[in-house]
């Protein structure tokens, strides 16, 4: 009779952990990860993480509402918020061989602009870009890059 109880109690537990575990829904532990954005500094940094050491946790928390990409080259091309958030994603866990240097041409209490510089071996790729307070959080806004 206890074995027999045993087995009803162990069907029991397992039942209910496997309704617990169907109700959270697939992916209900692949909550976004929230990254600290709270000062110009933190969300500059997290955007070099992102663009140059294949950092995914918080991208689409990175960049504001309205956020546009403008690369000037022979082709001049213009992405916007989702298209770059996509590429990003894509590009999770892959490292740029380069050197990253930081010029913070202005800065206020709401914005900033930074001048962040990649130099590759064979050529340097130079990113303007514009951060702004949005609420308690920083955002990138915009993006101008050259390549030389």
């Amino acid at each position: 009779m206890k074995a027999l109880v045993k087995t009803f109690a162990a069907a029991a537990l397992i039942a209910v952990s496997t309704f617990a575990m169907a109700a959270e829904g697939p992916g209900a532990k692949a909550t976004k990860a929230n990254v600290n954005l709270s000062t110009a500094d933190f969300a500059l940094e997290h955007y070099i993480a992102v663009t140059t050491e294949g950092e995914s946790a918080g991208v689409e928390q990175l960049f504001a509402a309205d956020f546009n990409q403008n690369i000037q080259a022979t082709n001049a091309q213009s992405n916007s918020r989702s298209e770059v958030v996509k590429s990003l994603k894509k590009q999770k866990g892959e490292k740029l061989n380069c050197t990253v240097s930081i010029d913070i041409l202005e800065e206020s209490a709401d914005y900033m602009v930074a001048k962040v510089t990649l130099k590759f071996e064979n050529f340097t790729k130079t990113d303007l870009v514009t951060l702004e307070r949005v609420g308690n959080d920083w955002k990138v806004s915009k993006s101008i890059n050259s390549y030389i």
